[in-house]
């Protein structure tokens, strides 16, 4: 008698995980704007002849430059699926993160794997906005106070709101002629409240005064210099100024920004009016000027910053 025995092997062996994107670690993250959603999905090879139940699962660390140690637990706005993170805008603090994958074979759960990638997550930087919606130029009349207001106007794309508690301030002012430059002594700027002179390029203000009763700097308590007021009759008429307004942060030094606004001065007394565009990101701040891509359309709004009871016509 002939027993014929047939012996199959249940060959099972870890998961495989690949993360996209790839080829990330701890001395060399992948790099995001705070302001920027972001996601890391994973393709999963299953070799194994038995199941494929498995348990999968998503962690996340905080890092320092040398180790990721602690365990964070995940904002109720990330969204994890079997195979995929997706962490929206404004969700992580700055910093590097650790983020790991595991993939558990439920049958065999001493059969598993881990993946990692690394984060680092960035400040996407301010626009600093002298004026509402950061308007490139405004006209003044020359009995009507100016008011920049960078405390106010500015924008912050990793935050709710700006705070203008964070930042320094501090406000140039030239006559806008190719022969002028912003005052400076040894290239060294002048603020617009310097007492000093660059007999080169003039001042703005059309007769200095020591004690400084031309301008007006707001909240000194809990933002210093957030705000400047130039009272009327500062600036000469059928002139164009341009302003300049530069921010460091409290804590960092390192980050800056600059806004700048052309200021027009009439006889006349006309109303404030700020233009900004409907979508935001369509025009891009590039110091002075918005920059527009040629092909796309943009639609533009107003806004009038004064007091604007009667509005008789509206031209472009």
């Amino acid at each position: 008698m002939i027993i014929l025995i047939r012996i199959v092997f249940n060959s099972c062996y870890a998961p495989t995980i690949t993360l996209i994107p790839s080829q990330s670690s701890l001395a060399s993250p992948l790099q995001f704007r705070r302001s920027q959603d972001f996601s890391i999905s994973s393709i999963i090879g299953f070799n194994c002849n038995g199941s494929l139940a498995r348990k999968t699962q998503w962690t996340v660390k905080n890092c320092t430059s040398s180790s990721c140690l602690s365990q964070i637990q995940l904002n109720e706005k990330v969204i994890t699926t079997l195979s995929e993170f997706y962490a929206p805008a404004k969700t992580f603090a700055y910093g590097i993160y650790e983020l790991t994958l595991t993939v558990t074979m439920t049958k065999s759960p001493t059969l598993k794997s881990s993946s990692s990638a690394y984060v680092r997550i960035t400040p996407t930087g301010i626009t600093a906005n002298p004026v509402e919606l950061g308007t490139s130029m405004v006209t003044r009349g020359h009995q009507q106070n100016l008011l920049l207001d960078p405390g106010a106007y500015s924008v912050d794309p990793d935050e709710d709101s700006f705070n203008a508690s964070k930042w320094k301030y501090e406000y140039y002012c030239r006559i806008y002629d190719e022969s002028y430059n912003f005052p400076n002594l040894q290239g060294i700027l002048l603020s617009i409240d310097d007492p000093r002179i660059d007999p080169l390029n003039p001042s703005c203000l059309t007769s200095r005064s020591d004690n400084g009763t031309q301008l007006i700097f707001g909240n000194l308590t809990l933002s210093p210099k957030s705000s400047l007021t130039i009272l009327a009759g500062s600036l000469q008429s059928n002139q164009t100024y341009q302003f300049m307004v530069y921010m460091e942060n409290r804590q960092n030094s390192s980050v800056q920004a600059t806004g700048y606004v052309l200021v027009t001065v009439t006889d006349t007394q006309p109303q404030l009016v700020a233009v900004g565009c409907v979508i935001g990101v369509m025009c891009v701040p590039n110091q002075e000027f918005q920059v527009l891509n040629p092909t796309t359309q943009v639609a533009l709004f107003t806004v009038c910053v004064d007091i604007c009871p009667i509005i008789l016509n509206i031209s472009w």
